[in-house]
């Protein structure tokens, strides 16, 4: 329920502070317990109350110089299962004899909640009460806000990023300082003539050989671009205050409008890489560029929307908004990315470093630790690391329908999350190179990838964990929206720990010397 744009919560009391209230948002319709003396305990047994009474209190604030009122909060105390009485039922005008006209309702406190059964009358009542207050219009949402804000969540967001930080530096010390000793070495053996070249050196000729199903890779990084710098631009807009919580809907508009017009981007960076990789159908590349994600997130997204619907739901989504979210997405998304195309393709390839053998190099063979199916998995775990802790709070924001305001902390977890996919991307592309292993594409791209599937993962335990959902519907609803933050949170953390690794090692094999 929503009165000025503000949601009804009810008022909450804080144990751990002197006084101060606090809102938890809407309020429950009923509860499964038993009722024994004055209080009502919650148990397993099947015996259900609901709430139809509701105690609405509005409170203002007035401005005495323009002699005008605004509505500075907006309060429900809810009453459960009254046994509501009255002489003769009227469809317009009954009179009910457990209702005084003029005066707000105080039953309940005292007597016994009646238990609703099956083929029982629910009558719904309410009233409203209106109370002068001193907290201004542009403060109201101030006790909305800090309801998340227990110092739990301030330190474990510190103490995370503190820890991700202190591993990413060391991290980085021991990369950089070990590949100047291995250019220094190998420039010293070039010059010197006397030992035959090893590691990461010996592979020059095939480092930069095209993938398999190169086609598909730039298709993934083009969406990955696309995707962050959709999550980018939000983020910057949320930080400098453009999409509050108190703008119902500003954050869903703004992501859908930024990733339509990042498709520019998509297909700039997908035909860059595709024109690297000497691709020639760069029409076909960027029709699957401009159709495969969204085409995907569609289908789940209908299929879910049609289960709402079936369920008669007000939450599904109608039929004249997916039409226009198509027409976004044929009209504006599929015509920037093949100009985004068209433009990438244009310009010159990017010069490798080292040319290319012919013929391929045979790869030795690896050790077990370097399996893809050991460092891919390990490779994401750091990522995700990063993430955890604010990851709670935005699937409670998202599922226990709390509000997420703290954008400030969560532009510096991007920003880690970012280093860390570029810093073990990089890691474990090395490790790979000196066991002279040159198939590093799509390994570093599944690397940070990786830790989607942690993601995932957790998903699934803070569904038997967080929440209470027992219907069906429900339980598919949840897991395929978290299937489509799972698959775009992939792409992007792919693309971040590609690009990086694609820049760390073009760098590498420029610096050193090749016959």
């Amino acid at each position: 329920m929503i009165l000025d744009n503000l949601p009804v919560a009810v008022p909450r009391q804080k144990v751990d502070r002197m006084g101060e209230k606090s809102h938890e948002r809407g309020f429950q319709v009923g509860f499964k317990g038993t009722f024994e003396g004055k209080s009502v305990l919650q148990r397993k047994e099947k015996s259900y109350f609901i709430n139809n009474h509701l105690n609405f209190k509005v409170m203002y604030h007035e401005d005495l110089e323009a002699r005008t009122a605004r509505v500075a909060g907006f309060e429900v105390t809810p009453l459960s299962s009254i046994n509501h009485e009255y002489n003769k039922w009227d469809e317009e005008n009954t009179k009910l004899t457990t209702c005084k006209h003029g005066k707000p309702t105080v039953f309940g406190t005292n007597s016994v909640p009646q238990e609703i059964v099956a083929h029982n009358e629910v009558v719904f009542t309410y009233d409203v009460t209106f109370e002068s207050s001193n907290i201004r219009w542009a403060s109201r949402w101030d006790s909305y806000l800090h309801t998340n804000g227990d110092q739990i969540h301030w330190f474990s967001i510190i103490n995370s990023l503190i820890i991700v930080l202190f591993l990413s530096g060391i991290v980085a010390m021991i990369i950089m300082r070990t590949i100047y000793r291995d250019i220094a070495n190998y420039n010293q053996l070039a010059q010197d003539e006397v030992q035959e070249e090893t590691g990461w050196k010996l592979i020059h000729g095939d480092v930069f050989r095209p993938p398999e199903n190169s086609s598909l890779l730039c298709v993934h990084v083009g969406t990955g671009v696309q995707v962050f710098g959709m999550s980018l631009v939000t983020l910057i807009f949320a930080l400098v205050g453009f999409l509050s919580p108190s703008n119902r809907g500003g954050l869903m508009t703004a992501m859908v409008l930024l990733w339509v017009f990042m498709g520019l981007f998509a297909g700039y960076s997908s035909a860059r890489l595709y024109k690297m990789f000497k691709g020639t159908d760069w029409k076909k590349m960027s029709l699957k560029t401009s159709l495969m994600f969204p085409t995907f997130l569609f289908a789940v997204f209908f299929v879910l929307n049609a289960l709402i619907w079936g369920e008669k739901s007000s939450g599904a989504v109608p039929f004249g908004t997916m039409f226009i979210l198509v027409l976004l997405w044929f009209g504006i998304s599929v015509p920037l990315v093949f100009v985004g195309s068209f433009l990438g393709y244009r310009k010159p390839a990017a010069e490798d470093p080292v040319k290319t053998n012919r013929i391929p190099r045979l790869i030795p063979l690896q050790p077990w630790y370097m399996s893809p199916l050991i460092s891919i998995p390990f490779g994401g775990i750091l990522p995700y690391g990063a993430v955890f802790i604010e990851l709670f709070f935005i699937l409670t924001s998202i599922w226990l329908n709390q509000f997420y305001y703290i954008f400030g902390f969560l532009f510096i977890v991007f920003a880690i999350l970012i280093v860390t996919c570029s810093e073990i991307t990089i890691v474990i592309a090395y490790f790979q190179l000196c066991t002279e292993d040159y198939r590093w594409w799509w390994r570093a791209y599944l690397t940070s990838g990786s830790s989607a599937l942690y993601l995932f993962l957790y998903s699934i335990y803070y569904f038997c964990s967080e929440l209470e959902i027992s219907k069906l519907v429900s339980g598919i609803l949840y897991f395929g929206y978290m299937l489509i933050g799972a698959y775009a949170f992939f792409v992007v953390t792919g693309t971040i720990g590609f690009l990086a690794c694609l820049w760390f090692i073009r760098k590498i094999y420029s610096a050193v010397k090749i016959d």
